[in-house]
């Protein structure tokens, strides 16, 4: 039975009035298993007003009730843990593992909004002059928005809401349109913890929802995952509208493997960072550069990664699953046929991947490419399918020209058994996120999100004291009490306290 996905609006799930719906497909089928509305413009404005008038109550509740809601809803998201992830799995076609990995993740962001209190506190110095005080305190900005992608339906969200507003903003959140019924069970579980109506509100579409988000004038700050392009249009459209913006756009993440390193622990890291979830995400390793020696092993590599095979999610064998739609598939495969064309050695071709029982999955086999080149398109273009790229170089120096040449900063590791190879690589890499011996560095929340370069445009990241800032303001006083025994001083004409 076809589901029809509701708005989640003043603390109700409604239908949409709307005339335009988007089919959700399960992608190792296609069969159609929701309709998600395209929220008209009077349900975005309901929304955006809801969450303006509940901001004016949850702004005054005290941070220690903030606290405990968040520590209510991460034990409802344990609990649920694995309802969701059977969402996720129909929705997007994870492996079962993978889709509740997603779900944990996103509950760490939660714990991590229930130490709020302590990540709110302001700065006091006592005398700044005489009988002079100044502190601090830390202020929510009032309602923001979050705009999130198909790859992580819990994850993502989970690094935006929660935060925001334990600080005590109230939030409105589009989710993708290819996987938004995770988001409304979310929702669910947030009205079960006991938040107030109001506080989340839950908005479908496409882009014209989006711009509703982006031009609206009392959405004051933005939050955003997905592709470049959109990335970079997001940012310029929401500072143009004088809104805060944290937006998270496209990765190219290199391995770098010096010849010292652990040969088997290097061929697993590189099999699950490359092909693991279809290789679509945005930390995933799609190049992997091999430094002397250590070049001898691509064919071991290659070997190991041919043992992987994708699968739907009730396959317990199965490494990973299908590609979200069947155009995100063609975009891959047209990719590695244009990598084969620029001269590229094929060592590993997943294009006609089959998956027995499911003739119409958005399959793709996992792939490697040898003798890969900075101008190739495959190197260039975040693939976003399980294609691992491989390159030689000389030296470490050689391995940190073709990184920093990259127009992205979104992840990088290095696999060595060397201190000093290691210490050169994380000083001088321009990466915002170092994994040694670590594939995949994906930092916990009580630190944030730090891509750099192409990767991210804004100031302040992702999760952790960075999402604190960003969701906040600081309001600074500079106070002093008169005291009757003190004469009255003349005039200060001066910028100096006196």
């Amino acid at each position: 039975m076809t589901v029809n996905v509701k708005l989640f609006i003043d603390g109700e799930f409604v239908n949409s009035a709307s005339d335009k719906f988007i089919d959700v497909t399960n992608p190792a089928t296609q069969e159609v298993i929701a309709q998600v509305p395209c929220a008209t413009p009077d349900e975005m404005t309901r929304a955006v007003e809801s969450a303006k008038a509940a901001f004016l109550t949850w702004k005054e509740v005290p941070v220690s009730e903030r606290a405990r809601l968040m520590m209510r809803y991460a034990h409802l998201l344990k609990e649920h843990q694995a309802d969701i992830a059977e969402i996720i799995c129909q929705e997007l076609g994870k492996t079962i593992e993978d889709a509740k990995g997603d779900v944990w993740r996103g509950i760490e962001v939660v714990e991590q909004a229930a130490n709020i209190p302590s990540l709110m506190m302001g700065e006091t110095v006592e005398n700044v002059a005489r009988s002079i005080d100044t502190y601090s305190y830390i202020q929510p900005l009032g309602v923001c928005a979050g705009i999130t992608p198909f790859n992580f339906p819990a994850m993502i969200p989970l690094w935006m809401f929660p935060l925001s507003i334990a600080c005590g903003n109230t939030f409105i959140l589009k989710p993708s349109e290819q996987d938004p019924m995770t988001v409304n069970k979310l929702a669910e579980l947030f009205a079960e913890a006991g938040a107030p109506k109001g506080v989340l509100q839950v908005v479908h579409g496409a882009k014209e929802q989006v711009d509703a988000i982006l031009h609206h004038p009392d959405i004051k700050a933005i939050s955003f995952v997905g592709s470049v392009n959109v990335g970079q249009y997001i940012y310029k459209t929401g500072t143009d509208n004088l809104k805060r913006v944290q937006a998270f756009a496209g990765a190219k993440n290199h391995m770098v493997i010096m010849p010292d390193a652990n040969k088997q622990q290097v061929i697993n890291a590189l099999v699950g960072a490359s092909v693991g979830a279809a290789g679509q995400r945005c930390m995933a390793i799609s190049v992997a550069v091999f430094v002397g020696d250590s070049a001898e092993w691509i064919p071991e590599v290659a070997a190991a990664i041919g043992k992987v095979r994708p699968g739907v999610y009730t396959d317990p064998d199965a490494a990973y699953g299908p590609q979200i739609s069947p155009q995100a598939r063609a975009r891959v495969l047209s990719l590695i046929a244009q990598g084969k064309k620029e001269g590229a050695t094929c060592l590993l071709d997943g294009t006609d991947c089959t998956v027995e029982g499911y003739p119409d999955g958005n399959w793709v086999g996992p792939t490697v490419f040898s003798d890969v080149t900075a101008d190739m398109e495959i190197y260039k273009q975040e693939i976003f399918g399980p294609v691992l790229t491989t390159m030689h170089v000389d030296s470490l120096d050689a391995a940190l020209e073709v990184v920093n040449a990259s127009p992205y900063g979104n992840g990088t590791s290095i696999f060595t058994a060397s201190g000093a190879a290691a210490r050169k690589y994380q000083h001088n890499v321009e990466v915002g996120q170092v994994g040694i011996n670590i594939p995949i560095p994906v930092p916990l929340p009580f630190f944030s999100f730090t891509g750099w370069k192409g990767s991210f445009y804004g100031d302040q990241h992702a999760y952790g004291k960075q999402a604190v800032r960003f969701y906040t303001e600081t309001k600074t006083i500079t106070a002093r009490w008169f005291n009757d025994d003190i004469p009255v001083s003349g005039p200060n004409m001066s910028i100096n306290l006196s």
